[in-house]
Formats: structure tokens, sequence, C-alpha cells
């Protein structure tokens, strides 16, 4: 990973993993594709790696993260899902060339188009963000329970009552205000 940038959240969903390149953004938002080599390092540390990537590409990868963020949120609250993000989601989704192969191991891989653009890996994205929301996999969207956050996230544990995105960040500092605030009413329950 490049120095001076924030690290990435990855999760194991790549839609959703991507919303995350934007967080805390009911807070002090955090970019963590900030440039378009941002881009390409978090393309390649999710398996989609691409030979360069432009101001524009960028862009439209931003544009794709915020669609993919609207309609999932509106899928989680069961609402509408916004027209302009479903035709954002769906141009992203056929407008790449990429293919899924085996892997001698038994995975999945994505084989992106021979030049590898930044088009291809987001129609990956694309394609994973429709297969979520149409609720085509094992799991719910659900919004994180961070006031600051509010990040959608896929809960596939076994009750589907995940509360945060990430438990190593969200749900941590919720855990440790929770503990100050009670440690400051009643400071000998430390005792």
């Amino acid at each position: 990973m490049r120095a001076g940038f924030p690290d990435f959240r990855l999760g194991n969903v790549l839609a959703t993993s991507f919303t995350g390149t934007l967080s805390e953004r009911h807070g002090n938002a955090v970019e963590r594709i900030p440039t378009p080599h941002r881009l390409v390092d978090w393309l390649a540390a999710n398996g989609l790696a691409v030979d360069s990537c432009t101001t524009a590409q960028l862009d439209l990868a931003r544009e794709l993260r915020e669609s993919i963020h609207a309609a999932a949120t509106a899928a989680a609250i069961q609402g509408a899902l916004p027209a302009p993000a479903v035709q954002v989601i769906n141009d992203c989704s056929v407008q790449g060339r990429a293919a899924a192969v085996l892997t001698p191991e038994g995975k999945r891989r994505w084989r992106l188009g021979s030049a590898s653009c930044v088009e291809d890996a987001l129609s990956v994205i694309a394609a994973d963000a429709i297969s979520i929301i149409a609720g085509e996999r094992d799991g719910r969207l659900a919004l994180c329970a961070s006031p600051t956050c509010r990040a959608a996230f896929f809960d596939t544990s076994q009750s589907r009552t995940r509360k945060w995105c990430d438990m190593n960040t969200c749900g941590n500092r919720q855990k440790k205000a929770r503990f100050t605030a009670n440690h400051r009413k009643n400071p000998r329950s430390a005792e």
C-alpha cells in the first residue's frame, strides 16, 4: 500500500467493500481512493488488477461507488431503488469485458479483458452489487449502526443481526464509547 493514505477496509463482499472506500459519510468523511493510483491499488488488493487509471476512470469509479451505496441503502431499508443509481450500476455492468474463471483450487477468480482496464474491473463490482441488491445471495443488506458511518454492508452472519459494517472499526468504537460512558456514570464498576 502506498504511504500517506488511509488503509483500505477490505471485506468479504466486493460491492460493499467498494462502497467502503468512502467511510464516515455522516462524520468526517475519509476518502480511501483519492487518486487514480490509489484506485489501482484497491482493485489489485481485491483481485482485479488493472494496468493504469485515468482521472476520468476514477470519476466513473466514484460514481459507481455512490450509486451502489444509494441502491444498497434503499434495499437495506426496503425502499424504492433510485433510478439514476440503478442506471449507473447497469451501465457499468454491461460495459466491461470480464469473465469468471475457476482456479485449480476450486475458487472463482475474475479474468479481465486483455487490456485490463478500469471499466472491466468496475463491471465486476457492478455485477456483484446487482447480485446482492437483487437478493440472489444468502444474506441481507443492512446499515451500520454507527451514526457517523451508516455504511451499507452485507450481513451473512447466522442470525443476520450484525450491527456494524466492521467490528474492528465501527463496532469497537461504539463499544468503547459505551464502556467509557458507563464508567463515567459509575466509576466504581471498574474495580
